[in-house]
């Protein structure tokens, strides 16, 4: 939807997961929760492995570092849950829409993060949950602005509370982080049913962060946290043991995958920058396969929407028409890009974004393409 429409939320939520997925133009769409975005390799090998056997043969990475699988046929869901949970990725069939956990993708918090999944899952009540209620851990610096519903973000010895994005100034010991929590999830769904309300956020609670901080009773401090944007890890960013690698508009075949754990250690931890972290390789490591490593790369910081023929709401093919402007150019933009099938803008990154949005005689722009070439998009279709 539009950046600037108000929420709909007289309507069920309905984010996918791996058991009750969305019915789409081109078959079942399943989301994979990925807490902390941590996969080992056999995790990962199996989910491309289901996609291969039970949908299109590829994966799509998602904007919470989770992986959605589409084209699955009628019925393969419950084959899909199955592989899932074998492997370890369907803990709980309750609770698995609510998993939503995005942590630093290079920070060494994953240990905090699978307890706090555990405890997550534990709790029956926290099935209510909405599908969009997000959990940030932060120990880097870079994904509070990302606007969780709850949040950490590491200061100093203990770790800031965050609801709504903001500090509440509270300061929790290492060993009180995963009971603060979820005692904040537990009371943003008391505060829910006291107001009557079926808000998804926590922000769309009247006075919703101020209230569950009453609520949970802790002390503060006057100090607050100036939480920065989120700003995307850069693609071909490395260190001797480490390589960030994009996925070209976020999408990933059998080929690529194969190469990705070619290339990787023992996990692969995913962004929610739609790229993939790979650690523990070695320094000589080449990675190619048309996956993104250049951070200089005209398919950097470019992203879409699933568009035609995935999405009857669709106006237009994104991905071809994306990939049909980006092999035009030779450097990539100044600023980020997304291409959207329709109006609703599917997938969005936040912060400042050009939209590029199908429309029923082409497609419009939000504003210029920075050292873009001819017209801004040449490709825009007059035939649909």
């Amino acid at each position: 939807m539009p950046a600037d429409a108000p929420a709909d939320r007289s309507r069920r939520d309905a984010c996918p997961g791996a058991v009750s997925v969305h019915n789409a133009a081109d078959g079942g769409l399943a989301r994979i929760r990925v807490p902390g975005g941590t996969m080992t390799a056999p995790q990962f090998h199996a989910v491309f492995a289901a996609s291969a056997a039970l949908g299109d043969g590829q994966l799509e990475l998602t904007s919470r570092a989770n992986i959605q699988i589409r084209g699955l046929r009628l019925g393969a869901e419950a084959k899909l849950a199955e592989r899932l949970r074998e492997v370890g990725l369907l803990p709980s069939v309750t609770h698995e829409l609510v998993r939503n956990i995005i942590a630093s993708p290079l920070g060494a918090e994953q240990p905090l993060v699978n307890e706090l999944d555990r405890e997550l899952c534990s709790w029956p009540e926290l099935a209510e949950l909405p599908g969009r209620f997000l959990i940030t851990v932060d120990s880097q610096g870079d994904v509070s602005g990302l606007g969780g519903d709850v949040g950490l973000a590491k200061v100093g010895p203990d770790w800031a509370l965050l609801l709504a994005g903001e500090d509440t100034g509270v300061r929790v010991p290492e060993n009180q982080t995963v009971t603060t929590v979820i005692a904040a999830a537990q009371e943003f769904l008391v505060e829910r049913r006291r107001q009557g309300s079926v808000a998804w956020r926590m922000n769309e609670l009247t006075e919703g962060p101020q209230r569950v901080l009453q609520r949970l009773g802790l002390p503060a401090t006057r100090r607050r946290l100036m939480v920065r944007p989120a700003v995307p890890l850069p693609t071909g960013f490395a260190t001797p043991r480490t390589l960030v690698v994009g996925a070209p508009l976020g999408r990933l075949d059998a080929a690529q995958c194969r190469e990705l754990l070619r290339a990787a250690g023992s996990t692969v931890r995913l962004t929610p920058w739609r790229s993939v972290v790979l650690r523990g390789i070695e320094p000589s490591t080449v990675v190619g396969r048309d996956l993104i490593t250049d951070p200089n790369s005209p398919w950097h910081g470019v992203t879409s929407c699933a568009g035609m023929p995935g999405c009857v709401k669709a106006l237009a093919d994104v991905r071809a028409d994306a990939a049909a402007w980006l092999r035009s150019r030779p450097e990539p933009s100044a600023q980020r890009v997304h291409w959207s099938g329709c109006s609703r803008r599917c997938g969005r990154p936040q912060g400042s974004v050009v939209d590029v949005v199908a429309t029923g005689e082409g497609y419009q722009v939000n504003e210029k393409l920075a050292n873009d070439t001819a017209a801004a998009i040449a490709v825009a279709r007059r035939d649909m």
